[in-house]
């Protein structure tokens, strides 16, 4: 496969903080009948993200259900999941369910401050939508639902200082993809379709006019910023009266999400953030309708563009592709490293069906009512959370920066 060349970016400086990358393409932009999710988790460099596979179960009315920090009402029924996520939390950064759904999430700063007490994290809510939705649209209202009552907080990082922020989704289905950004309770959504619409044409014929038939492009991408402008499916009710009241919006005119609930003075991490959204836009328009599995697991491996992450303390740890057929027939297959960097590890596939079970190779340990997240202050110790597919993988790099690997074998010419 001959790939686009990648478009230009400025590099990731040593001090560059974390960040994650997702993809979405909807057909027409597909080369197949298919959506096509996919998302870089850009975490600590030496951070573990395990693979863990959750049964669908069903539970006692009115029981309690323990999430990173706090805890929440549980439902009857929950469905089966598959999470690729740090290690040390109960939520994840990627992940699919048994109907089809993925979501990713990205860190975000806005003019609404970071609350400081510990609440759902983003990931919480991420994973709580898996297991309690059924299509993209219903796993938005869940995570809106939960944000209005716990609201969202906490520490995002295995570490004694504290990191919080708000969050993007982007969540998918085998028909559509919804874009779903925050600012604290508040939040604005986006719907991403294959939208055709009638436009009046002159034809290139004598005497003749009529309607050309225009298909949208359904390809979108988000990088750690507030990319939703005007063009809002759905929002909070209190989303513009809360920023009037703020001063953030004078109430005239269009309302801009991103616009006025954009920070003014853009910290280091979005201003890096812009430039790789930029150029994820440009390789998913380099591809438009010739999307595919494939090239969605390239762009994640690109370097060049800074999506696919090796700076200073922070790196991509694990990937994740998922190919959502609109046949309802045909299973979703969800492509997932467990490993850190994309362009040295394999993606590997999963079907949720009978019999499906853990795979212990990408478990991480467990160390229960002694684990540092668990013990008062958190964070005050570390432990060894490699699971074994991760410790192989390290090994398997090793061997190949030395010199007891052949050129061949490290795939040389």
């Amino acid at each position: 496969m001959e790939r686009p060349a990648s478009p230009q970016m400025a590099s990731s400086s040593p001090d560059s903080p974390c960040s994650c990358d997702c993809f979405v393409s909807v057909p027409p932009a597909s080369a197949i009948p298919a959506v096509i999710f996919a998302k870089n988790s850009d975490r600590p460099r030496d951070e573990v993200q395990e693979v863990v596979f959750v049964p669908a179960g069903s539970h006692t009315p009115g029981s309690r259900l323990q999430c990173t920090y706090i805890e929440v009402e549980q439902v009857s029924k929950t469905h089966a999941v598959i999470l690729s996520r740090p290690s040390w939390l109960w939520g994840a950064e990627m992940g699919a369910n048994e109907h089809g759904v993925c979501i990713g999430n990205e860190a975000v700063w806005t003019k609404e401050q970071v609350g400081e007490g510990e609440a759902l994290l983003g990931m919480d809510l991420l994973r709580l939508a898996l297991e309690r939705s059924s299509s993209a649209q219903e796993a938005l209202h869940v995570i809106t639902g939960l944000l209005e009552r716990y609201g969202q907080g906490g520490s995002c990082l295995e570490d004694p200082a504290p990191f919080s922020y708000h969050n993007t989704f982007l969540l998918a289905d085998r028909t559509e993809a919804w874009v779903l950004e925050t600012a604290g309770r508040l939040w604005a959504a986006q719907r991403i379709q294959a939208c055709c619409f009638l436009s009046e044409a002159f034809l290139d014929f004598p005497g003749w006019s009529g309607f050309l038939l225009i298909c949208k492009q359904g390809a979108r991408n988000i990088s750690n910023q507030l990319s939703i402008g005007t063009d809002i499916s759905v929002q909070h009710p209190e989303l513009r009266t809360h920023a009037q009241a703020k001063g953030w919006w004078d109430g005239q005119g269009a309302f801009d999400f991103a616009q006025v609930f954009s920070l003014t003075q853009q910290p280091v991490r979005m201003e890096a953030a812009k430039a790789r959204f930029r150029a994820g836009q440009e390789l998913l328009q380099q591809w438009q309708g010739g999307i595919t599995a494939e090239v969605m697991m390239g762009i994640l491996r690109d370097k060049e563009s800074g999506i696919c992450m090796d700076s200073g303390g922070f790196r991509t740890t694990a990937s994740m592709v998922s190919v959502l057929p609109q046949d309802p027939t045909q299973p979703c297959v969800h492509f997932l490293t467990a490993t850190p960097d994309p362009s040295r590890s394999v993606f590997k596939p999963f079907i949720f069906g009978v019999g499906v079970a853990q795979a212990p190779q990408v478990l991480s340990p467990t160390f229960g009512a002694q684990d540092p997240v668990r013990t008062l202050p958190r964070f005050q110790t570390r432990v060894d959370r490699r699971h074994t597919l991760y410790r192989g993988h390290q090994a398997a790099l090793g061997l190949m920066e030395s010199d007891q690997v052949s050129p061949r074998e490290k795939g040389l010419p």
